[in-house]
């Protein structure tokens, strides 16, 4: 009897979070910041998302996000251009972002929290992100936000440092749509 409730204890804490899949087509990545005292909203139209998630099992949780910082889209051609250059997101040099969450809390019903680090030009910082875990029958959806700060990650410098020109706090969201990898 002893040696069957070891077994199944040890078969118990092999078990991992579920995989997801996310369907980029209906996925989004966005941010929202403020240039001269009026906000902007932008998005990045290539990302990838490695989701390993179980309310059930945080302790088995990952996330791993991977972002084409030259996919900036923020709907004005000459704003999506001074981003991509080496004051900004410097995407010549530095094509790639990543978020990777190994740790998560409970914060409330159906709420969470995934602490997380976000590289970004070649700056490796905590980022917190808040997010809804929502599933349903053929999936889940995951509805999260941040915010940061612009210049933790030289983001903006020389003279777009200045907070009175570019406001340092950007706020991030993100809507994946998550379907059970197979």
């Amino acid at each position: 009897m002893k040696a069957l409730l070891f077994a199944l204890l040890l078969c118990a804490g092999l078990v991992q979070a579920k995989e997801w899949r996310v369907d980029p087509a209906a996925s989004m990545l966005g941010f929202r910041g403020t240039a001269q005292g009026e906000s902007f909203d932008g998005r990045f139209k290539q990302f990838e998302a490695t989701i390993r998630f179980d309310p059930a099992d945080l302790a088995g949780s990952r996330f791993e996000v991977r972002i084409a910082t030259a996919s900036a889209d923020t709907a004005n051609a000459e704003r999506d251009e001074t981003l991509l250059g080496g004051e900004f997101f410097d995407s010549a040099a530095q094509p790639t972002a990543s978020y990777v969450a190994e740790r998560f809390e409970t914060a409330g019903p159906g709420h969470f929290r995934a602490l997380g680090q976000l590289t970004l030009r070649g700056i490796t910082k905590p980022v917190t992100l808040d997010f809804e875990w929502k599933s349903r029958a053929e999936g889940a959806e995951l509805i999260g936000s941040a915010t940061l700060d612009r210049l933790d990650f030289n983001i903006g410098t020389g003279d777009w440092a200045d907070p009175d020109m570019i406001g340092r706090k950007v706020d991030v969201s993100t809507r994946l749509q998550l379907a059970p990898a197979k």
